[in-house]
């Protein structure tokens, strides 16, 4: 293996790593101007990088690998946990629709 051949893997992670950070920086900025992330394992093809803005704002956003989606996270600057729970799970803030949402589920709806 050459090492230009080598060097491919990451040369993908960091492109895909960009693209994505894009769109994370834009929540960040929109949301209060910092986010908090947590990187979680979706299935063996993805990854899933959940977002809370500074406002409590939250979403997430889709990556192909666990190290994408980690890179993702640090070069939109993103303050990264290690689980959603404690007092990031308090910064969430929901609306209307997420408690409809979850009444439904629960109700059968």
């Amino acid at each position: 293996m050459t090492s230009a051949e080598t060097a491919t893997p990451d040369a993908r992670t960091e492109r895909r790593a960009k693209r994505i950070a894009k769109h994370l920086t834009s929540f960040a900025q929109q949301h209060g101007g910092s986010a908090d992330a947590v990187v979680e394992y979706v299935g063996a093809v993805a990854t899933r990088i959940v977002v809370v803005g500074a406002d409590g704002a939250w979403g997430d956003q889709v990556a192909p690998s666990y190290a994408v989606g980690r890179r993702a996270a640090e070069l939109a600057g993103l303050t990264l946990h290690e689980n959603f729970e404690g007092e990031l799970g308090l910064k969430v803030k929901t609306g209307a629709y997420e408690w409809k949402r979850m009444a439904g589920i629960q109700i059968g709806g």
